[in-house]
């Protein structure tokens, strides 16, 4: 599953969106998948699980996941993400790269163990953690070289004068 996700989360990148993808089972089938796709959108909140839970959800028309439903996603969820996870009751959350900046289940915050929440998931990470990090590396790598160059062509574009 981790995998349909990394190819999910390529298909983002080859539109110029983050590459995160993710993948909803339950009862030992794919119910929902989506990679991110805010730019393409103009929706802030069309992160990959979210786009994978809407899909589920549509599909089983019921707003409510079923009890054994797992999200498999290359990056550690931020805050937004974690939310849609609790209301929609996700049973488990597996992700590949930690999230140094805005991951919400273990790196910056450890949400899930919160005693607050009225839905717990269970979470597990670092499956295929290496490969996604790998690239989001590349991918972050590309789009920097891509500024760069476009920067360099308007400043000859403009005579060296900005």
């Amino acid at each position: 599953m981790m995998q349909r996700a990394m190819q999910l989360a390529k298909c983002g990148a080859n539109q110029g969106e983050v590459p995160v993808g993710a993948v909803l089972t339950a009862g030992g089938r794919i119910i929902g998948e989506g990679f991110n796709c805010p730019i393409s959108t103009s929706d802030p909140t069309a992160h990959a699980e979210i786009i994978a839970i809407r899909q589920a959800c549509k599909g089983l028309d019921n707003y409510r996941l079923p009890a054994d439903s797992t999200l498999y996603v290359t990056l550690e969820p931020c805050t937004m993400c974690f939310g849609v996870l609790v209301h929609s009751r996700v049973s488990r959350v597996v992700f590949g790269a930690c999230e140094p900046k805005a991951g919400v289940m273990i790196s910056q915050l450890n949400l899930s163990q919160m005693p607050f929440y009225n839905h717990a998931l269970t979470v597990s990470e670092g499956l295929l953690a290496c490969e996604c990090s790998a690239m989001m590396s590349e991918f972050f790598k590309q789009r920097r070289a891509h500024k760069k160059a476009q920067k360099q062509a308007n400043k000859a574009q403009n005579g060296g004068c900005q």
